[in-house]
């Protein structure tokens, strides 16, 4: 089946080559674009896209500093077999806000990459290039009101209540800031049915996972290292769990129920919902 881009949106003010990169990424997120295919030649995109080969060609070259396609000389650029490979967070969430339901489950430590994640499509649905009827977040994060085994004094490896209230007011604040931008869209009447519910658990968080729609699941580890922290106004030099330098690994459901990329996202989805659903525990984010 020959693939055919959609239409690009004429008021789109972004520079052609990422409209193209974002149409091309779109096509491979919903398997327009199959894991293994080979894209159109460069000839072929610029006949579809309207724009000059320059723009295709830095078009494709972001989707491959993306980990989506793999350029292979003499035989054209295939799309990336991406199930347990490194990939980018940012696309895939805006992807998901074109469906009528948005659902994402968050297992962390603070929500900081989810509400950078969040940003680009929210911005989209205020000015109506987005238009999903419900958004459902979930957001399950550690309890710092009892000692985690991360972050602790580098010293003596010990508790210290400064360091957890520090991440405490860090993950309120993102998680509040999340609720806020999802619940205004209700109340402007852009999105019909909007909810986001924050969980703590008594766990330290040693992972991030995200489920976006029950298709895709991206899953990270995150590393301890040293770092050095003000927490009321004294520097702590700590153990930190650092999620900047979290890899995150994605799976996709596809057409096989036994493949590893649906078993792995069924998996993931499973796991969230048994922590939600026991040990986790309701947290008032204005009760703070």
């Amino acid at each position: 089946m020959t693939f055919a881009p959609d239409p690009l949106d004429p008021d789109d003010s972004r520079p052609p080559y990422e409209q193209v990169a974002s149409s091309l990424g779109a096509a491979i997120r919903t398997r327009k674009l199959a894991p293994g295919e080979k894209l159109p030649s460069h000839k072929a995109l610029t006949e579809m896209y309207g724009f000059a080969r320059a723009t295709i060609q830095r078009a494709l070259r972001d989707l491959e500093d993306e980990g989506l396609v793999v350029s292979r000389k003499g035989s054209g650029v295939f799309v990336r077999n991406r199930t347990e490979r490194p990939a980018g967070l940012r696309p895939y969430v805006e992807q998901a806000f074109s469906k009528s339901g948005v659902t994402i489950d968050f297992a962390g430590f603070s929500s900081e990459t989810l509400h950078g994640a969040l940003q680009e499509p929210l911005d989209k649905i205020r000015v109506g290039r987005l238009t999903p009827s419900s958004i459902t977040v979930r957001i399950l994060v550690p309890d710092m009101s009892v000692p985690q085994a991360a972050p602790v004094r580098r010293e003596d490896c010990a508790d210290d209540v400064r360091l957890r209230n520090r991440m405490h007011d860090i993950m309120v604040g993102y998680t509040r800031s999340i609720r806020d931008s999802i619940a205004e869209l209700q109340h402007l009447g852009l999105v019909p049915e909007t909810r986001v519910e924050v969980r703590v658990h008594s766990g330290t968080q040693f992972f991030k996972l995200y489920v976006i729609n029950k298709e895709d699941a991206f899953f990270g580890y995150y590393p301890i290292k040293p770092n050095k922290v003000v927490a009321q106004g004294v520097a702590i030099e700590i153990y930190d769990l650092v999620g900047r330098d979290t890899v995150l690994f994605h799976h996709s459901v596809n057409d096989s129920e036994s493949s590893s990329g649906t078993q792995q996202v069924q998996q993931a989805h499973m796991w969230f919902d048994s922590v939600w659903e026991t040990i986790a525990r309701d947290f008032d984010l204005d009760g703070q």
